[in-house]
């Protein structure tokens, strides 16, 4: 019969990552339990004074093949592993002198942070961990009686349980450093399958892990009766993942959703850009010669939905762009810096959450999206695709203008962050019309328009901004009547992936109505 609370008299501390180590060394020394450790862990703790027994001395048996033996033995897994309330158990353990071991402390070599930092392959491979991983599934495995510890995060919690149950550990806190313990192996063995994946060329391999460490814990979901949580990949992609939170109030499941959103439709462009998202779409979207002249624009194009919205730069924000932003209650300010004056500016907006990122996310570098079904998950390519002027077409009699050009591929870059069926209508580098996420494309275009009327309305200006503008479709368009109310609303140039069964319908309706038209060969759908 084993103890509930089983008193740990002695331990094994091997860890990579040496923050805290010493404190919680120094606690389980001053309660007399024997520490067992290896290499720079033991050097460590010899440093500050603590006692410390080699394992090799421990096992009988030398570290041998420059340290990539040194805990897988029968002294060290049989002292983990043995069920301390099985009578066979204790006997085998007596015959072959083996000491029960009750807590072992691992973290890993860094293996993600290896890969992260470019390092060749020679050492990724040497900094895959193999005695770490089967000590702390050992352990987990004989959580009964054994207290495995694979995070600096959690000594304090061991140090407070262990006095609160005189030298012991309760199973409570041993269920749960267990848990945590076999969902750090998994995801340490998913980074290595993905790196060797990656390195074979196999993007899509039979098994595919996903793993994640958790962030925040969120007050709820998209509704508040939804629990839900934020985790992070480690890539490192910058953005919310990346960001430092600068002021107000926690960010919810929805400001992190829109902002994500948000930051990686700016990085789409190399001039100054603003993007103002709600319910992460796009309301208004602007390139300038400046931040301030960015927003500006890309407030016009809709000023109702931007209250309450997210708004996004990719560029430093400052004191001028502050001053342009802090009239307008806005949920979410994300950039990759704020200038000092900008901050102190925006400090006046109590309940703003302003966000610095220290970069902008490369929208071609590859990598993943995952889309979760009832019973498994999609898994594709980031939509990485972008496209210049050399890629377009041109299939309309009319050949676009220079500034018609420019806008088209501004609207196209727009066009892949709305929800399809998307319509993006834009002048002058800033959108002044967006429909998103209609079942027909030619409600989309009609909407775009309509609230270019609205929009105009607010800015004191008669018609629809959409007069004179190009217009951007994120799939082709199936019928004329599509491209028709586009040009009803006063659109002059079109452009869309083309590829329709009736791209010579479209492409007379565009002659007869003398719009440009050019085809990109390239679909954007954002479902």
């Amino acid at each position: 019969m084993i103890d509930e609370i089983p008193v740990i008299r002695r331990a094994l501390i091997s860890v990579s990552d040496k923050s805290g180590l010493v404190d919680f060394a120094q606690f389980l020394s001053d309660l007399r339990v024997e520490i067992l450790s290896t290499g720079g862990t033991a050097q460590a703790m010899r440093d500050a004074g603590i006692n410390v027994i080699e394992v090799g001395d421990h096992t009988g048996f030398p570290e041998i093949l420059d340290g990539r033996v040194k805990t897988l033995h029968p002294r060290v897994h049989g002292g983990i592993l043995g069920r301390r309330g099985d009578q066979a158990h204790l006997t085998t353990m007596k015959e072959h002198d083996i000491a029960p071991i009750d807590l072992v402390v691992v973290n890993l070599y860094p293996f993600e942070a290896t890969v992260a930092g470019g390092a060749d392959d020679n050492t990724c491979v040497e900094n895959i961990d193999i005695g770490g991983p089967a000590l702390i599934r050992s352990a987990a495995k004989n959580h009964d009686s054994v207290t495995i510890v694979t995070d600096a995060e959690d000594y304090e919690a061991v140090i407070e349980d262990i006095k609160s149950n005189d030298g012991g550990t309760s199973l409570g806190l041993r269920r749960r450093l267990a848990s945590i313990a076999y969902a750090r192996t998994a995801a340490y063995d998913a980074a290595i399958g993905r790196w060797f994946s990656e390195q074979s060329g196999d993007n899509f391999p039979r098994r595919f892990s996903l793993s994640g460490v958790r962030v925040q814990s969120l007050r709820y979901g998209e509704n508040p009766h939804q629990n839900a949580a934020f985790y992070t990949t480690g890539k490192n992609r910058p953005g919310i993942a990346t960001a430092t939170q600068i002021q107000g109030k926690e960010l919810s499941y929805n400001n992190l959703n829109d902002t994500d959103a948000a930051f990686e439709l700016v990085a789409e462009f190399d001039m100054p850009a603003i993007a103002i998202i709600k319910h992460a779409n796009p309301c208004g979207v602007a390139i300038g010669g400046s931040l301030q002249e960015a927003y500006t624009k890309a407030l016009k194009c809709d000023p109702v939905s931007a209250f309450g919205g997210i708004t996004s730069a990719n560029r430093p924000i400052d004191d001028e762009a502050a001053e342009a932003m802090k009239d307008l209650f806005l949920e979410v300010v994300i950039a990759p810096e704020i200038t000092t004056e900008a901050r102190k500016i925006l400090a006046t907006k109590k309940n703003l959450r302003l966000l610095e990122t220290g970069g902008v996310p490369n929208p071609s570098a590859p990598g993943f999206i995952t889309k979760m079904l009832s019973d498994g998950f999609l898994l594709q390519d980031r939509d990485w695709a972008r496209i210049d002027r050399g890629d377009l077409e041109i299939v309309s009699k009319r050949e676009p203008s220079t500034q018609e050009v420019a806008d088209l591929l501004f609207a196209f870059a727009v066009c892949k962050h709305v929800k399809s069926n998307a319509i993006v209508y834009a002048k002058d580098g800033a959108t002044v019309g967006i429909g998103a996420g209609q079942m027909s494309r030619v409600d989309s275009s009609r909407i775009a328009a309509r609230k270019s009327e609205d929009a105009a309305r607010a800015a004191g200006e008669t018609g629809a901004l959409v007069k004179g503008s190009v217009v951007a479709s994120d799939a082709f368009f199936p019928f004329a009547d599509g491209l028709l109310a586009a040009a009803e609303a006063g659109a002059t140039a079109v452009i869309q992936p083309g590829g329709s069964v009736r791209d010579e319908e479209v492409i007379a309706a565009a002659d007869e109505a003398n719009l440009a038209m050019v085809f990109t060969g390239i679909r954007h759908f954002r479902h």
